[in-house]
């Protein structure tokens, strides 16, 4: 069995940013990013891509010949409304691990700092009598919200210092840590009593529409 596997799923249709996985970012595909982010961290042992794209896992085949395996995807798991957890299920179900953590490509602005921090996070929780037992990451937001009826819902309109909001955490989506166990006691990545794991806005950017992929490149450049 490994100690910590991550996950690192990847079709090959993407419909708001065609090829987006593949698609140059920086002078190279966009992939990579995340990938060596996680060849660099000191608690992974392998990568595992899950992917339906010939393209795409020659390239990774190509490029990355060690602790990277590649999972053809099942075909009745294959599809843009297909959801991520039963991927999620093959890979458990493929490679067996007492950790794993998935990331996206679409975040290559995420640290191996912050990826082995929240790993530590996860081997805390098992090692403990902690009551959590998963890991995923969120932004703090602090702004007014409203309905689609326009009436608030977290605030006083006459209050306009959003200081004093009591804050909202959004699932930012770059990266989930769990268990075997963890995911099906609750058929998801998301545990059943979760540790949020918080993280800033530029470095959980997320490429999900064409600007995005501006917004991201021109970030990463500017960072370096």
């Amino acid at each position: 069995m490994k100690n910590i596997v991550a996950l690192l799923p990847m079709k090959g249709i993407s419909e708001r940013v065609p090829n987006k996985n593949l698609k140059i970012f920086n002078e190279r595909p966009l992939y990579q990013y995340v990938m060596e982010t996680l060849l660099k961290s000191k608690y992974i042992d392998e990568v595992v891509v899950n992917t339906d794209c010939k393209f795409l896992k020659s390239d990774i085949l190509s490029n990355y010949k060690e602790r990277v395996i590649v999972i053809d995807r099942n075909e009745e798991v294959c599809g843009n409304y297909v959801s991520m957890n039963k991927v999620l299920e093959q890979d458990i179900n493929t490679i067996n691990s007492r950790i794993y953590i998935q990331t996206h490509s679409t975040n290559p602005l995420l640290k191996v700092e912050t990826i082995d921090s929240a790993l530590e996070k996860m081997i805390s929780i098992l090692e403990s009598d902690s009551e959590n037992d998963s890991v995923f990451s969120v932004s703090k937001v602090q702004k007014r919200f409203y309905n689609e009826n326009a009436t608030p819902m977290n605030h006083d309109p006459k209050m306009l210092v959003t200081q004093h909001l009591a804050p909202i955490y959004e699932e930012n989506s770059c990266f989930y840590v769990f268990t075997k166990k963890s995911y099906f006691n609750n058929e998801s990545r998301i545990g059943t009593n979760p540790f949020m794991y918080e993280i800033d806005k530029i470095e959980s950017t997320d490429i999900d529409e064409p600007e995005d992929f501006i917004i991201a490149e021109a970030l990463y450049k500017l960072l370096r």
